[in-house]
Parts: structure tokens; sequence; C-alpha cells
């Protein structure tokens, strides 16, 4: 796997006898070594959201060595956030996060280097943060941050590691990496503002900041260090409710009517416009449409049948009604062609796509 880092540093700055110390554990993996350590020690990480997802992000990534780290948070801590946001206690409440996790990183790990953004990441000033590190991370917790970061991640050709969280539900993928799928492949435009719960209107489990974080930083490593199967093209899911663990395939938003489906099989997608949609209807064809967007995208604009939203199909796929067609709409076709993947197996019937 290819390496990202600074490639020509490695001989600048080897290891110290404390380092060498410090991190002998993950040097006694044979995937490590000390040149895996060195290209730890020369990298540079960007995180953006010092708060659920960041905390165990940058906890490990400091345990691990990560030369010089980047802590992006406009915010500060907040009581609520205690119950999940392990890098902070109470005597941080009303601190900014940013600040405050470069002092408690420090002590963690004073080889490293800091840097401190206390500031909203806006267009006007991303740019030239994110085009200063190696590898960008994105903690955020809302849509229009995450779109401004994969944006300047796809101008600037860097590597973007993303999670997300929802009640006991948590998402991990790494985007852009090596021509791989970005955010917008996944989600090619964002929502509403006023659309989209937070967790302080839905709810968090607290441990699952530490299990999607941790899972992050573990991409990160090995992005970093070159060994293991990194999740480009790939988008991991939990659900720590029912420990449902599952891996869907992702595609490029280029070269889109060339994808390959989940399934790794060479494939003819059965596609259907519209206009021929409402010809079915006129002429009372038996099939059904399963529109398989988020809640808020269906209630937006939809044509009808039934709202099954493809991180919840695996749980929900036996609702899928019995019926000569199934037509599996969203706005891009990324999504039908994962849900197309899931539901091929045991139906029946002719599955077709339909963008809207």
């Amino acid at each position: 796997m290819e390496r990202l880092g600074c490639e020509s540093e490695l001989n600048k700055g080897s290891m110290n006898s404390a380092e060498l110390k410090r991190y002998d554990r993950q040097m006694l993996l044979p995937e490590m070594g000390i040149e895996g350590q060195e290209r730890l020690k020369c990298a540079s990480v960007l995180v953006v959201g010092a708060g659920g997802l960041g905390a165990p992000v940058l906890l490990y990534l400091a345990a691990a060595g990560v030369g010089s780290i980047g802590v992006a948070d406009h915010d500060v801590v907040e009581e609520s956030n205690l119950q999940r946001q392990v890098l902070y206690n109470t005597n941080d409440i009303g601190k900014n996060k940013a600040e405050t996790a470069v002092i408690k990183l420090r002590l963690l790990n004073p080889h490293l280097d800091f840097q401190s953004y206390a500031f909203k990441l806006v267009s006007d000033n991303a740019i030239g943060i994110i085009q200063k590190y190696d590898i960008i991370i994105d903690g955020s917790d809302n849509f229009p941050t995450r779109y401004l970061i994969n944006d300047c991640c796809v101008e600037l050709k860097k590597t973007l590691v993303f999670g997300s969280l929802f009640k006991f539900e948590g998402q991990v993928s790494v985007f852009n990496h090596n021509g791989g799928p970005d955010y917008r492949s996944l989600y090619p435009e964002p929502p509403l503002a006023d659309d989209v719960p937070n967790c302080g209107e839905s709810g968090v489990i607290g441990t699952l900041p530490g299990i999607i974080g941790s899972y992050m930083a573990n991409e990160t490593i090995k992005l970093i260090a070159g060994f293991g199967e990194v999740l480009s093209g790939k988008l991991l899911t939990i659900d720590a409710l029912n420990n449902d663990v599952r891996i869907f395939n992702l595609q490029p938003r280029e070269n889109s009517s060339n994808e390959t489906p989940v399934t790794n099989r060479a494939k003819v997608f059965n596609f259907i416009t519209e206009n021929e949609l409402m010809a079915w209807k006129e002429s009372a064809e038996d099939f059904e449409i399963i529109d398989v967007r988020e809640p808020y995208e269906f209630e937006e604009y939809n044509l009808g049948g039934k709202n099954i939203p493809i991180f919840e199909f695996p749980q929900r796929i036996g609702e899928v009604p019995n019926s000569e067609r199934i037509i599996l709409c969203c706005t891009s076709g990324y999504r039908s062609k994962i849900a197309l993947g899931l539901l091929e197996k045991q139906y029946q019937g002719s599955i077709y796509l339909l963008n809207i």
C-alpha cells in the first residue's frame, strides 16, 4: 500500500532513546517496525473537531507518535460533552476545545508538535490550513463543515479519514485516497440545515465515539506507516446496539456508468427514467418503489413508495414488498447499488435503479 507522509524527511530525525522506549510495543510489530514509527514521527495530521470523535482520535494519534498534529475546533467544553468526550474533565467546562486538547496532548506525549486552531473552519481559511497537513481527519458534527473539508481535500488531493455518529450507529471511511471516492460519492449534496438532527436532539451512546474514533485513528496510522488494508472505496458501518458490522463498497463519482456493485461481479444495471416510471403507472404495471435516501431527502421530494434508508436496509430488508418489479431510487445511484447488492441475493423479480 502507498504510504502517506514525508517520504523525503525520513532520514532527518532518528528516534531517540526515550522514543524507542515509548513506542517499543508497536515497533515490535513487523508491519510497523522502526521505519513505520519514523514515518509516524515525520507525518502531519489535521483533526477537525475535537469533540466525541476527535477526542479518541487525538489521544491515540498522539500516543502512537504522529509527529505533527493540528486541532481545529471553535467550540467550548460543555458539561453534556463529558459523557463521551473523554479528553476533557469537569475543570475544562467553558474552555475552548482545541486549545484545551493541545494542553492535554502535550502532557501525554511531549515529543510531538501541536497546533491549535480555536476558530471555525470556513471557506476563507480552510484551504490555507488543510494544505499544511498530510492527512485530514473529519470529526465534525455538521454537514456544512463536512462538505467544506471534503471539497478542500479534493482540490488539494489530500486523503480524508471520515467518521460519523448517530444514536447507536457509526460510519468510517477513507475518502479521496489515490483517486478513490470522496464524500460526495456517497452524499452528492448536503441536506437543509434544519432537516438533520444532531446528537443533542437524537442522543448518542457514550461508548460509540470511542469505537468509531479508534477505527479512524487506526486507519490513519495504517495510511502513514503503509501497512494493512484501508477503507478507501469502502464504508464501514457499526451498530453498537445489536453488534452488526458491515462494509459497503463505494465507487468514485467519475465513470459512474462503469461502476462495479458491492457484489464485485460484472453486472449490467437496469436503469429506468421518471418518464418510463410514469408510463408504468398509467399502464398499471406491477412494481414497488423503494427509496433508499435519508428521511429528510424523501420528505423534501419523492416519487412515492416506501422509504428505507440505505444504512437501515440490512435490518429492514424484510419490509421490501413482494412484487414483479422493484425500483430502487436515490440521488446519484450509489446508494441504490448498495441496496441492489443486498437485495438481489434473495429477490427473484426484476430490480431497476432510478436516480431522482
